[in-house]
């Protein structure tokens, strides 16, 4: 079985910045020369997140307002006595730091639609890096 780890890096604009990384997933898949296999795409960090969701303008600024719906800021989190963002935390946890693909033909499998982004849910601006490691042969 081989094995192609890459990284991907950037910043973000901080809560609730939603990163495209599509492509250039797409790209190391492709480069890889791995024909049939998987692809992991995973954020080392406690603050975001690794999502597929329709790249539209309206879904993405609903997404954003679920989230914060679903856990809002300033509840009383014990973690906020700390640096309070513990609200990015649980966002986070909920989820989830990786997403996983198949790789069939050398081409990264996903829906007509499906988009992969990265997700920023600490409280400020952040360099980032993801990790795409794809396996198979």
């Amino acid at each position: 079985m081989k094995v192609v780890t890459r990284e991907l890096n950037f910043s973000t604009r901080g809560e609730i910045d939603l990163v495209d990384i599509t492509r250039e997933v797409e790209r190391i898949v492709m480069e890889s020369g791995i024909e049939n296999g998987q692809v992991l795409v995973f954020v080392p960090g406690a603050t975001g997140a690794v999502v597929t969701i329709e790249h539209e303008s309206g879904l993405l600024e609903d997404f954003k307002r679920a989230l914060k719906e679903l856990v809002p800021k300033g509840k009383g989190y014990l973690h906020d006595r700390i640096d309070n963002n513990a609200h990015s935390h649980l966002r986070a946890t909920l989820l989830g730091a990786s997403e996983c693909f198949p790789v069939v033909d050398g081409r990264l499998v996903r829906g007509t639609w499906q988009q992969i982004f990265f997700v920023e849910l600490d409280v400020r601006p952040r360099h980032r890096r993801v990790i795409v490691q794809v396996m198979g042969e």
